[in-house]
């Protein structure tokens, strides 16, 4: 079987990473560049997205951007757009942007609720609808949606992000049945606690850091390094016959008993 020696190879594909600036974002771009991949880094902060991209250039990666704001929505438009015309092709769509907004459920602010879902389930929509027609002409492609284990199980103070997490699950299988038959695959990677910006909170504070080791069957935080297998995998042909699904990196949070 000849296509085993280049199973997890990227070359030749062009992918696109979402909130790619730091944390989870940038390191599934560097892996998705390091397997071979021409990959488009955006990013809400365009200073920070613009170091990020000239450090990746500078190792020799094929990196390049576009900074957009995602909860607004013709700057989602404007992010499809510049990938259309400026890239030859687009074969992997990795929506990981998102946001996280905690408050109190009875007096949770509408625009609080509004905004997550603009960001982590809007604007993955959005873009897959763009893109999904190249991916089409091409033959197929792959569309990678970050959940959570937030889709999974209930969590304190923070009931848009469950929601948008748990409504974008099954946007992903809506999504693998309407573009299966033109070889597009649609799954999710749906992370556990990592060491993040978006996670400082807990992570800062030694009982809660504790708190969240243990729940793990590993023991340990995740560190962004740690999603780079995952995210190959699900972009490369050695997922070819997966869709629909639900792949978790978490250490063995969901899998835990007492």
């Amino acid at each position: 079987m000849p296509y085993l020696e280049n199973l997890f190879s990227l070359q030749g594909k062009v992918a696109l990473v979402t909130g790619a600036t730091r944390g989870l974002g940038r390191a599934m771009a560097d892996a998705l560049l390091r397997a071979g991949a021409n990959v488009v880094l955006n990013g809400s902060n365009a200073k920070g997205l613009s170091e990020a991209t000239q450090e990746l250039q500078t190792a020799g990666l094929n990196a390049t951007s576009f900074a957009a704001d995602l909860s607004d929505p013709r700057q989602v438009e404007q992010l499809a757009e510049y990938v259309l015309q400026a890239q030859s092709r687009i074969d992997v769509l990795v929506n990981n942007a998102g946001i996280t907004l905690p408050h109190e459920l009875t007096d949770y602010p509408v625009e609080c609720w509004a905004k997550t879902f603009r960001v982590n389930l809007e604007a993955p929509f959005q873009l897959a609808r763009r893109l999904a027609p190249r991916m089409k002409e091409l033959g197929g492609g792959s569309i990678i949606n970050i959940t959570s284990i937030g889709a999974e199980l209930g969590f304190p103070n923070n009931p848009a992000y469950g929601a948008a997490k748990g409504a974008l699950k099954q946007l992903t299988k809506s999504m693998a049945f309407d573009l299966g038959p033109f070889g597009i695959r649609v799954n999710n990677l749906g992370p556990g606690y990592f060491k993040t910006d978006m996670a400082s909170f807990s992570y800062s504070d030694p009982e809660r850091r504790q708190a969240r080791a243990g729940r793990t069957l590993l023991g340990r935080w995740g560190e962004p390094d740690d999603l780079a297998g995952a995210v190959i995998f699900l972009a490369s042909d050695a997922s070819r016959y997966m869709t629909g699904q639900d792949l978790y990196v978490d250490g063995g949070w969901l899998a835990k008993g007492l």
